[in-house]
Parts: C-alpha cells; structure tokens; sequence
C-alpha cells in the first residue's frame, strides 16, 4: 500500500470529530425524518456528514466522496474513478434513535475496488478502529492505539453477529450453514470490528447493504486478519456505480 493511501489514522481523527458532534445528541429527543427508501435520518446524520466532507475536502482535496445522506437525496453518481472515499456518518440510525449504544461513524478510502484504508469509531464508547501500516489498531478516547486481531475460531463457541429482527428459523439456517454455535443480536458496522478485535467470529449477511455500510469496517477487519467475502467465495469488491452502489450478501468472518 502507497503512503498516500495508508491514510486510517486521519481517518480516524475524523470519525472522531464527528463522533464528538453527534453524541451530544443521542437520547435527546431529535427529531427523526424518513427518506425516500423508507429509512429514518435525523439532524445527527446531516451534521455529522457535513463536518466529514468538510474534513476530508481539506485533507485529501479532489478526491470524490460518495456518502450516505448525500447520495439519498441527490442520487448516487453513474461512474467513479478507481480512488475515492465512502461515508456512513451514522450507521445504525434505528439503534441511535432506539437509545441503543451500537451505532458508528465510518469513513474508508476504495483504491481499484477495495477498502484500502477505513476507521470506525462508536460514539457512546468512544472506540475508533481503525488501518495503519497494514494492521489494525484500536484507541479509546483518544488513548494510545494498541493492535487488534481476530482470534482463532473457537470450536463449539463460535459467536455470530446478527440482526435484532431476524427470525428464529433463520438464525439457526445460518448456524448449520457457518457453523457459529452461539448469536448476538448488534446494529451497524460495529459488528466488522468485534470480530476484528476477537470479541466474536462471524456476521453472515444474507440481505442488502450499501457500499458506505460496510466499506470501512471491511478495511478494518481485513487489516485484522479476517475477510468479508461472497457467498461464492469472492472479494466484495466497492465501486460499483452501476449498481448504485448497492452490495450482494456476503460473510465476514475471523480466523
């Protein structure tokens, strides 16, 4: 990886700077919008998203970004170059607005069709994860980074990350066919970076998500060890403008 896009801990530094910005309005009552897919926005999101592009514009000038809330409400663009930066300033928005402490900020950096570079950061614990130097670092409050990764898969205590809605025959579909034996229901990308840090084993997605949903916690967990792939084995590849950005089912998964 170049030095230019060995770029996390900036990455980071801002994550955190939105972090700061949104949490003083978590469980205070903001108002929550909904979007044109349905889906709820509240005045965390858009404030959080302008400080990052602000960020980033000064930082890395001339380097596109496609972000969440930008590309809900003006659409997203018919092609991009092979660098550029994908935005989630709040993913987990339901569990913000439930009160729920598992919601992120995440910014990564796509090089040729992959996350290259990527920090996430947890506003109400105040953890940011994040790629440097190829690995994958952890720092709490602004404390010293310490390397994280994934841990051997534990026989007969594999534990997967899964949604807070899915149903019972699901998850035990999924336990025969990726062999976890425990579950922990977790919103948002925060999921990417338990496992990263050896905290849990596999997240089987088997429903639809957005480039900028998981871009940042993939670039984390792979620095980590693990791998976020297809169904059929692939790399999940970003840039994939043609399809609006939208990704296919995948499984991320520890050592």
């Amino acid at each position: 990886m170049s030095d230019q896009n060995d770029c996390g801990e900036s990455l980071a530094e801002i994550c955190e700077a939105a972090a700061a910005l949104i949490l003083p309005l978590w469980k205070s009552g903001v108002e929550v919008l909904t979007k044109a897919d349905e889906s709820p926005v509240t005045e965390a999101d858009q404030r959080g998203e302008k400080l990052i592009l602000e960020h980033l514009a000064r930082r890395f000038p001339g380097v596109p970004v496609i972000s969440e809330e930008d590309a809900s409400e003006f659409g997203t663009p018919d092609a991009i170059g092979p660098r550029f930066f994908l935005v989630d300033p709040l993913d987990g928005t339901k569990a913000f607005v439930r009160g729920d402490p598992n919601f992120t900020v995440n910014v990564a950096l796509v090089v040729d069709g992959r996350a290259v570079a990527g920090a996430v950061t947890a506003p109400p614990t105040g953890e940011t994860w994040f790629t440097q130097g190829g690995a994958a670092m952890k720092r709490v409050n602004g404390g010293p980074a310490v390397p994280v990764r994934v841990r051997p898969w534990p026989q007969g205590k594999a534990v997967a990350l899964v949604s807070h809605t899915m149903k019972e025959e699901t998850a035990v579909k999924l336990a025969n066919e990726y062999g976890f034996d425990l579950r922990e229901p977790m919103d948002s990308s925060i999921k990417f970076c338990r496992i990263a840090e050896g905290s849990a084993d596999v997240y089987p997605r088997h429903g639809p998500t957005m480039e900028w949903d998981i871009a940042a916690g993939h670039a984390v967990l792979e620095a980590a060890g693990g791998t976020v792939l297809t169904p059929e084995g692939q790399p999940v590849r970003y840039g994939k403008a043609g399809d609006g950005f939208r990704n296919g089912w995948f499984v991320a998964r520890g050592g």
